[in-house]
């Protein structure tokens, strides 16, 4: 139900609660309405600081440098969340929520802290895996915590107000980043967030522990023993790190010998992966085109990776190229939320024979949006960037609402809870790679002006032509991989679990 439920909310709007016969007031209400407001807490403050720190991030870096570590803030920050994701599930299994959310939350505000005290580019860094770690588990908790918080009746209303914090965060974050930049500066806002997160701990130590429903208990009882894939997940974080590093300082033996050894740390975690049991983190041949589910994940990690770079280095480059002031790329990234969120909501309604269309349709059109930000970020102007960053999030609106439905549809028997779950996984895992992948070409292409045009403005537009560029191979793979998965047959006979799937 947790991976079901994240993954409805980064369709934003996935769940449509007018299509719901519980009224609004039987959530708004003593018994829930604390409840309520404790889960969206926690999805704001993950949900709010991606968009906040891209827009803060080119003040970041005239203040503390650190150019070329600037997609490492995003790399750590989703290394940090998957850890806490894989851990946050066992930890409200053994020891229920309170004292796990409580955790998070001081993480996250210790690095607030950190980041907003940062010298340097390399002790904000380490801010940032901390807010990872917090976040992540914020985000993964909160969703356990609609399981066990209300009754199944209230859920889809719960979920909706969750998506509708979503959609706002995007609209806030911006703001918030830009107005601090403008009027005072960038440390009060990572300050501002860190003391949301303190009183939210505070907050959350005060509440007696949730009190799971029986069957909650006899699952959790029948669970305790999975042991924490501490081993896989030292891999996998490896090799995140092994190729962000390899970018740098670019020079022709260093650089593939990183890149080269982050393979070998990812090659290691899935023949680790492989081996183990009922408590593998990603079913079966999880990459690759051999099987539909392999495909699915394929296509979502090579779109993940090939867009990640608009919010890395979009703000940046908006800023020192173009002249754009900082809330006007930082809005220009929330366009694409928004449209996210809108074409999601118009489409959410769409028959299951429509998913292969509208998959291939929507992942064509993030793959053209890739190739039009490859000529506007370098060249401008700024309206035809945020048409291709609305385009971009239009695609992931119309392809992604049905991604999850129909992956646990072709999913083998008894994969279908672990599909699901691997979806945000292996988005996030998307994230820090292409954000690693990202950092390479930025500074192979001289955006630090080293290695590129001598000049300032010249060094910026070619790395931003040769970043976008760079993400094309990843977008056509993706593509060919979006082929494979909907081409498949789903089998008649799990039609009906696919909709209890839905519907939990």
């Amino acid at each position: 139900m947790t991976a079901a439920a994240l993954r409805r909310l980064h369709g934003a709007f996935m769940v449509d609660a007018e299509h719901s016969a519980v009224p609004w007031r039987d959530v708004f209400t003593r018994v829930y309405g604390p409840s309520l407001a404790l889960v969206c807490l926690g999805v704001w403050l993950h949900a709010a600081d991606a968009l906040l720190v891209s827009t803060m991030m080119p003040a970041i870096i005239a203040e503390i440098g650190g150019i070329r570590l600037i997609a490492w803030t995003v790399a750590l920050y989703e290394i940090g969340s998957i850890v806490a994701g894989a851990a946050s599930g066992l930890l409200a299994l053994r020891l229920g929520t309170r004292r796990p959310m409580t955790a998070a939350a001081c993480l996250f505000a210790a690095g607030c802290a950190l980041s907003a005290l940062a010298p340097e580019m390399w002790l904000l860094l380490a801010g940032r895996l901390l807010q990872g770690l917090g976040g992540g588990g914020l985000m993964a908790l909160s969703f356990v915590s609609v399981g066990l918080l209300f009754p199944r009746r209230l859920v889809a209303r719960v979920m909706g107000a969750v998506s509708t914090i979503w959609a706002v965060s995007a609209f806030l974050g911006p703001l918030i980043g830009g107005l601090f930049v403008e009027f005072a500066t960038w440390r009060l806002g990572f300050w501002f967030f860190a003391v949301q997160a303190v009183l939210l701990a505070a907050w959350i130590a005060a509440r007696g522990e949730s009190s799971a429903r029986p069957a909650d208990i006899r699952k959790a009882e029948q669970k305790a023993e999975t042991r924490f894939p501490v081993f896989r997940l030292l891999w996998l974080s490896a090799g995140v790190v092994s190729i962000a590093y390899a970018g740098i300082e670019i020079t022709a033996l260093r650089t593939p010998a990183f890149v080269a050894l982050g393979v070998v740390c990812f090659i290691v975690f899935l023949r680790l992966e492989a081996a183990r049991g009922g408590d593998r983190l990603l079913p079966q041949r999880p990459i690759g085109l051999g099987t539909p589910l392999g495909a699915a994940l394929t296509m979502i990690l090579c779109f993940t990776a090939a867009t990640i770079a608009l919010s890395i280095y979009g703000p940046l480059i908006m800023t020192r190229l173009h002249g754009a002031p900082i809330l006007v790329a930082g809005y220009i990234l929330a366009l694409e939320a928004v449209a996210w969120a809108a074409v999601a909501a118009l489409l959410s309604g769409a028959p299951e024979r429509r998913d292969p269309v509208l998959i291939v349709t929507g992942m064509a059109l993030v793959g053209l949006s890739i190739a039009g930000l490859a000529y506007s970020v370098s060249q401008g102007p700024l309206w035809l960037i945020a048409a291709f960053a609305m385009l971009q999030g239009a695609g992931f609106g119309m392809a992604w609402t049905f991604i999850l439905r129909r992956a646990t549809a072709l999913a083998p028997p008894g994969e279908v809870e672990r599909a699901a779950a691997a979806i945000p996984t292996v988005q996030r895992l998307g994230y820090a790679l292409g954000a690693a992948f990202a950092g390479i070409v930025a500074n192979a292409a001289g955006i630090a002006g080293e290695n590129g045009p001598q000049t300032p403005g010249d060094a910026l537009a070619f790395a931003a032509a040769a970043i976008f560029l760079a993400c094309l191979p990843l977008a056509a793979l993706g593509l060919l991989a979006a082929a494979r998965f909907v081409r498949a047959e789903t089998p008649p006979e799990q039609s009906g679990s696919e909709a209890e799937h839905e519907g939990s």
